[in-house]
């Protein structure tokens, strides 16, 4: 029977940690968030629809009226053509590149031309991790928001 003192023993155990712990695979640092790539919107018979384009993974989403749009980060107020106003907020996702750039090349606030009740649409928010559109409305209706896959979208419907 072999004989290993204690010592012996907590310098081997130890060894293997530093050689298990060196094989580990290293894991990113920066998580997979997706990225706004386009805004389009629609009219349907009984509601309008804004649909903003998303690549990577589907965010979480949340809608609520508010009386005033309200810039995320700053505060300031976003004017934007409407009586009525809703704000929609997904979660994680960025407006932006790396480098701070528009992650799509349309505008960040623009006026509608088809919709029956939405006006217009801008992005008020894209900060640490969370996009939040405003939606200028001619009357409060309702608004539902929720994702779709395959591609991955979040889908505004704001009612007639």
């Amino acid at each position: 029977m072999v004989s290993i003192s204690r010592r012996t023993l907590a310098a081997l155990l130890l060894s293997v940690v530093v050689v298990t712990a060196g094989a580990v695979p290293a894991q990113s640092a920066v998580p997979d968030i997706p990225v706004l790539t386009g805004i389009r919107t629609g009219a349907h018979p009984a509601f309008d629809r804004i649909v903003l384009d998303v690549s990577g993974p589907r965010p979480q989403v949340s809608s609520r009226f508010v009386d005033e749009l309200t810039q995320d980060g700053s505060g300031n107020v976003e004017w934007l053509t409407g009586a009525a106003f809703a704000e929609v907020r997904a979660t994680p996702v960025q407006a932006h590149d790396e480098a701070g750039h528009p992650s799509f090349a349309g505008p960040r606030k623009f006026r509608t031309s088809n919709p029956t009740n939405v006006m217009a649409v801008s992005i008020i928010g894209d900060f640490e991790g969370v996009v939040s559109v405003g939606v200028g409305m001619r009357k409060q209706t309702w608004v539902k928001s929720f994702t779709l896959t395959a591609p991955t979208r979040v889908v505004i419907d704001v009612g007639q």
